[in-house]
């Protein structure tokens, strides 16, 4: 996906509020409104393989996995983000009765579109590090066979990187696995 920043300063609340009315959506860091656009063919197969094989494996388990609609707060930064692919166990959180941003993921996994792949590898990567309920995340290219795990251990996130479709991640904390084949099913990368 693509982003455009708006310069328009907004409080937490007044964000959410334009945002609950919105027919786009748009992320919101540090008081500025970061729109969104949409996403190629491979961005939304490689979301949608991921989150299919972790609905299966979850099921009927504590945990429950969400696409891209579902809105993350980082609450000690105040700005919030809509994963591409978020996991959260036991009994979720939420900012209000709304029940539509929630509090406590932990798993986020960004797909990586050029245009945002340094805001996804950077920005927000540091802002979901303040998530205390966090225990993962993922970066997944959609241009190449690359995927890229960051697993916490304790205040460090030690990365791990992958590049075989033969290779399988081990996602510990949900205890599932994604065979990269899986998530790269029916992806054409010579197709643009």
């Amino acid at each position: 996906m693509t982003s455009v920043a708006i310069q328009t300063q907004l409080t937490p609340e007044e964000y959410l509020t334009w945002e609950r009315k919105a027919i786009t959506k748009s992320e919101y860091v540090g008081g500025k409104i970061v729109a969104m656009s949409g996403a190629s063919y491979r961005h939304t197969l490689i979301t949608m393989n991921i989150s299919g094989e972790l609905y299966i494996q979850l099921k009927g388990h504590s945990c429950t996995v969400h696409t891209n609609d579902m809105r993350v707060k980082a609450s000690s930064t105040n700005s919030y983000f809509y994963p591409d692919v978020v996991v959260v166990c036991d009994k979720p959180q939420f900012e209000d009765n709304t029940f539509d941003t929630l509090l406590n993921p932990i798993v986020i996994i960004e797909v990586l579109s050029p245009s945002r792949e340094t805001y996804d590898r950077v920005d927000k990567f540091a802002h979901y590090q303040q998530l205390e309920s966090l225990q993962e995340y993922i970066l997944v290219s959609q241009d190449e066979v690359h995927v890229e795990h960051y697993i916490r251990e304790e205040t460090l996130w030690k990365p791990s990187e992958f590049l075989s479709l033969d290779n399988v991640l081990s996602l510990t904390s949900i205890a599932c696995e994604l065979p990269l084949q899986d998530i790269y099913r029916r992806v054409d990368f010579l197709e643009n």
